[in-house]
């Protein structure tokens, strides 16, 4: 696992709680009106049927939840750059804990349970109280950190699997953009590439020469939601360039050996 010790990006924790049960609200009122059809599209994810990414959608915040009803973890804990880096080996748990969420209750239900425990469990909780979860221990305003990325990435996988178009919350996007752009600078420190994502993050990244003043020599711009699904693995370096949903000048403007950083 890549060390996260170098980017230490604050998060504000009242608004990222609202940011991640603002987008949960979104995919919630999209998931009450899908069709059994639609619930039986397939997904780019593997195997999974619109019913299974539905499912893991709802399991995002009921890891939350979990972890607010049991005893506080001893141990170290994990950090909001540590998470991305660590999610892929625990993957075939993770699809088999959905297959089995999905056949357990319809979606709405499923939702809807985990908006009322959500709503029960959340308020008045400190936002350094640590957590348990799937990769360890995390405290809780880190984890909700975590939560706008796996909200944000699969309303995406949502919205093109059933031709849908659920909104991004302003809020949860800026936090998951923000936190992938650290994860990069993780992976490759350095100073030599200036990789933007407009409105919402910027950081320089890739060993070489430092850059000073004036305009970069090495410079990569695109918009969120593009970035996000080059950081995720569902869009190629080689595909945003060819679409020009990506702009890459300098010679260590290529990130294709950097990318994805999570799966």
């Amino acid at each position: 696992m890549p060390p996260a010790k170098k980017r230490t990006r604050s998060y504000d924790p009242a608004k990222t709680r609202t940011a991640v049960l603002a987008q949960f609200g979104n995919v919630r009122e999209a998931v009450g009106a899908l069709t059994p059809d639609q619930l039986s599209l397939p997904t780019a994810l593997g195997d999974w049927t619109v019913r299974e990414l539905v499912a893991h959608l709802a399991m995002a915040v009921e890891a939350v939840n979990r972890g607010l009803e049991q005893p506080p973890p001893a141990g170290p804990l994990i950090t909001p750059l540590e998470w991305p880096f660590a999610t892929a080996s625990r993957a075939p748990a993770i699809a088999e804990d959905i297959r089995a969420l999905s056949a357990s209750s319809a979606p709405d239900e499923l939702f809807e349970r985990t908006a009322d425990r959500a709503a029960r469990l959340l308020p008045g909780a400190p936002d350094d109280r640590p957590l348990a979860f799937r990769l360890g221990a995390m405290r809780l305003a880190d984890l909700l950190v975590t939560r706008t990325v796996e909200l944000v990435v699969h309303t995406d996988d949502l919205n093109r699997a059933a031709g849908l178009s659920i909104p991004y919350d302003r809020g949860a996007l800026a936090v998951c953009t923000r936190l992938l752009a650290d994860a990069l600078a993780v992976k490759a420190p350095g100073a030599s590439t200036e990789v933007r994502v407009p409105p919402y993050a910027v950081v320089q990244c890739v060993e070489g020469p430092r850059h000073t003043r004036g305009t970069p020599p090495n410079v990569v711009e695109t918009d969120p939601v593009t970035w996000i699904r080059l950081a995720t693995g569902r869009m190629s370096w080689a595909e945003a360039l060819d679409t020009a949903r990506v702009s890459a000048s300098g010679e260590r403007a290529d990130l294709s050996a950097l990318l994805p950083l999570m799966g």
